[in-house]
């Protein structure tokens, strides 16, 4: 009986080698470079994490790569996070054994690459136009600014109001009226300073 030889994927120079995985006949899989087995969200996970793998039948040797990926997105798709419409699919199937079914994949792959693409340069211009309407920081940042410096207006306009910060015991709002005052100059000065900019 003769052994199958492994082969894997080409890679770029700076690029890691893929992840070697063996699907043994218990449908088990066994990550060969973390010594451990593993599971398809194991897997999923690496997808997300731009991490290469090849999964390859441990008794034959054969590469199953394409029918584990196509297991993993059915799995997905069966835990209600439907992104392949009812159209699309009965398209995609209609195309099995038809003339253009040798053009089909490399269409895919082109358009896929292409939304990755679209897709980095939107959060990229996001990022970009976020910044510069926002000076003071990120969004979550200014969010977090916003929600305290609400907080604290409520609790002194509000004599019943008991946010997520305990009243002052003692009374003394003087302290808190300052730092909200000294906080709304800061952010006046940050705003002149970005409109000069």
């Amino acid at each position: 009986m003769a052994v199958p030889v492994e082969t894997l994927p080409e890679t770029d120079a700076g690029e890691k080698p893929p992840v070697v995985v063996k699907k043994y006949a218990n449908r088990r899989l066994y990550n060969t470079e973390s010594s451990s087995y593993i599971t398809l969200d194991n897997l999923a996970d690496m997808v997300r994490q731009g991490r290469n793998f090849v999964v390859y039948d441990a008794k034959s040797g054969d590469d199953i790569t394409r029918g584990v990926l196509t297991q993993i997105i059915v799995e997905e798709e069966g835990k209600g996070q439907n992104l392949l419409p009812i159209n699309f699919l009965r398209q995609l199937i209609g195309l099995y054994g038809g003339s253009m079914q040798g053009l089909v994949p490399k269409y895919l792959e082109h358009a896929m690459t292409s939304f990755a693409q679209q897709q980095e340069q939107m959060r990229a211009a996001m990022q970009k136009t976020m910044g510069t309407l926002f000076p003071f920081g990120n969004i979550e940042e200014v969010g977090r600014q916003n929600m305290a410096m609400m907080e604290r207006a409520f609790s002194l306009f509000t004599p019943f109001y008991r946010g997520t910060e305990t009243a002052n015991p003692s009374g003394s709002n003087d302290t808190e009226i300052e730092s909200l005052r000294s906080e709304i100059e800061r952010l006046r000065r940050e705003l002149e300073a970005a409109r000069k900019q």
